[in-house]
């Protein structure tokens, strides 16, 4: 049954920021552009709810946000996600301000609790796998769900022109993606940004197989939540746990090993968070929830979008991008990286922690990219001819259209660890070179030096000196850089190293070093020194014991020298002249990465006597090389 438009559109209520339309302002009181923008859908979108059935026969709570403007049609824009659709109610608006240029441009905007999730009947299911070989009705996975609530949308939503798109960033960029699998015909153009793609491998919860502590805690612990309405209050259904300390590294140091955390902490969740212990390796749990596997013969055009410094999906758009690139070569596709933080393409952009971009990078995306985009796919206007890849340079700070990503003629150029400390490209020569540090489970180097909770959004580029200071971390420099060097692609760290336990991390940062006369920004409340700032470019660990497959763990032999090898997700960073490239290499990053007991035992249910000080090496012989490599664009 097609939407009926209801009596007026009344509340405005906001998700993110305190309500705005509560009061009636005085005529003479000036508008903040929050309000102007709240009041702007008040004004010229009614909103509907509906309960839209799947082929299985479950209903899925959708909120349809249509023009008034009924002179012309309009394509449909979807958003799929599993954290609310809310505020529930025709009356009730939900914060649509990032939207504001499409909603003058004329689209009608779709928001859909996913399957099991806040209003949405069914069972929910983290990642839930794509299906390949459907039987019927009854097999349904999230490429059907968008398929069967677009064929609705299309047949019952009045005043629409037939074309719909999606777009979503973190989960409800997982589900853009899945819904270009087996996509409706109406279907046209798809964004997934920051989207999950292989939750084991790189995005969220575990890098190279190693357990992004912080991360998962913090997010299960709020994501087992039941929603609830604002000033609803059910506190039989609220957790009192509490951490007791802002300090997430003293919080997590002394919780213990992983078993002592009680799953029952994440509410709904707890299967899950047992899950994802318990599939510790990449077996076939992991390999079933690899998306970019299944992107094949996909037929909308596609946007992929993420940010240089995600700390959660970076790896993602990434993954979509080669993805169709390999199975999907007739796909129209643009992979778009920009200088930000998780989602931060829906702020200013213009700076993240210390490092600062010099301009809004997010409000171009939005203007420039995003939207004309969609209009072009959509409404069949102003083609805006988008590259292959448009990127974005760090260091130099500037936009950048790629016709190919990475660059095809950027040269690999290898960087050696070299005695003392130095980063060169010459090969050793020194037949029995090493650095030698005590790893010690009890006194975990830190993955920042700020007091927080959890992982925060601008480690990624924050300052390293803190870490280079500690004995448990070698670092290697290349003398000041007599011209600027581009780095663009992937980043591949070839490593010999030896341990004197059975089993070890090793987390490798790229880190662009800033000569000591550099400016301190101006305004500076922070006090930051800007002068030998040492700015995290790229970091990720590695579980030892994957270095021959993820699949099959294998236990180190102590003290033997072995090869782990391992590729870091892409960069496009401009080293300026003046600066220093360094490398750092260490073997715990707590409490961002879970720790490693240092002895081959299954980690999840690991006690407190399994963890053991070690001995670490790394190597930088002539017969034992240890090194890293870039892409250098000349």
């Amino acid at each position: 049954m097609p939407p009926t438009r209801p009596r007026r559109a009344a509340i405005l209520l906001l998700l993110a920021v305190p309500a705005l339309c509560a009061q009636t302002p005085e005529p003479d009181s000036k508008k903040t552009p929050e309000e102007e923008r709240a009041e702007y859908f008040v004004a010229n979108y009614t909103k509907y709810e509906r309960r839209i059935a799947m082929r299985d026969g479950i209903h899925l709570f959708t909120a349809i946000y249509a023009p008034k403007d009924v002179s012309q049609k309009y394509p449909i824009l979807l958003t799929r996600t599993p954290y609310t659709v809310s505020p529930y109610g025709p009356d009730n608006y939900a914060d649509l301000r990032n939207m504001q240029g499409f909603a003058k441009e004329g689209f009608i905007l779709v928001l859909q609790d996913v399957r099991g999730r806040n209003r949405s009947e069914g069972e929910f299911v983290n990642d839930r796998p794509y299906i390949p070989n459907k039987q019927g009705p009854r097999d349904v996975d999230e490429s059907t769900d968008a398929y069967d609530t677009i064929d609705w949308l299309v047949k019952n939503v009045p005043d629409n022109n037939g074309n719909a798109g999606i777009w979503g960033i973190s989960y409800p960029g997982f589900y853009a993606a899945m819904a270009a699998i087996d996509a409706h015909p109406a279907l046209k153009a798809a964004s997934p940004q920051a989207p999950v793609t292989d939750w084991f491998l790189g995005d969220d919860w575990r890098h190279n197989g190693a357990l992004f502590l912080a991360h998962a805690f913090a997010f299960f612990f709020g994501f087992g939540r039941p929603w609830m309405e604002p000033g609803e209050v059910k506190p039989h259904e609220v957790s009192q746990f509490e951490k007791g300390t802002p300090d997430g590294y003293d919080f997590f140091l002394r919780l213990g090993p992983l078993r002592n955390i009680d799953p029952a902490l994440f509410g709904s969740q707890a299967g899950f968070w047992k899950e994802l212990l318990e599939h510790s390796s990449y077996d076939a749990f992991w390999q079933a929830r690899n998306v970019p596997l299944h992107l094949k013969n996909i037929r909308p055009a596609m946007l992929e979008v993420g940010g240089w410094y995600d700390a959660e999906d970076l790896l993602g758009p990434l993954n979509v991008f080669r993805g169709l690139e390999a199975r999907s070569p007739q796909t129209t596709d643009t992979l778009v990286m920009g200088p930000w933080s998780h989602g931060g393409w829906m702020g200013d952009g213009d700076r993240l922690g210390n490092v600062r971009f010099g301009s809004k990078t997010a409000e171009f995306f939005r203007d420039k990219i995003m939207l004309p985009f969609f209009v072009y796919y959509l409404k069949g206007k102003d083609d805006p001819k988008l590259p292959k890849a448009y990127v974005y340079e760090t260091g130099r700070n500037q936009w950048r259209k790629r016709d190919d990503w990475p660059p095809k003629d950027a040269a690999a150029r290898v960087f050696y660890f070299r005695e003392g400390g130095k980063l060169e490209v010459t090969p050793p020569s020194d037949r029995a070179g090493f650095d030698e540090y005590v790893s010690d489970p009890a006194r975990p180097v830190p993955f920042t030096d700020e007091v927080s909770p959890g992982m925060t959004y601008n480690y990624m580029t924050s300052d390293q000196r803190f870490a280079a200071r500690r004995t448990d971390v070698v670092v290697y420099q290349t003398e000041p850089l007599a011209q600027d060097l581009t780095v663009a692609g992937p980043i591949e760290c070839d490593l010999r190293v030896s341990t004197s336990g059975t089993d070890s991390d090793w987390i490798v940062k790229l880190v662009d070093g800033y000569p000591g006369d550099y400016p301190d920004p101006k305004p500076n409340p922070s006090g930051v020194r800007m002068g030998g700032y040492q700015q995290l470019v790229r970091g990720e660990p590695f579980r030892g014991r994957f270095r021959n497959s993820f699949e099959r763990p294998e236990a180190f032999e102590a003290r033997k020298v072995t090869k782990v090898s391992f590729t870091m997700p892409d960069v496009y960073h401009t080293f300026r002249s003046g600066h220093r490239i360094l490398v750092h290499v260490q073997s715990s990053w707590f409490p961002l990465v879970d720790r490693n007991p240092q002895k081959f035992v299954d980690i999840g249910k690991a006690a407190e006597t399994d963890f053991q000080k070690t001995i670490e090496r790394v190597y930088h012989s002539s017969e034992a090389p240890s090194a890293i490599k870039l892409r250098v664009l000349e």
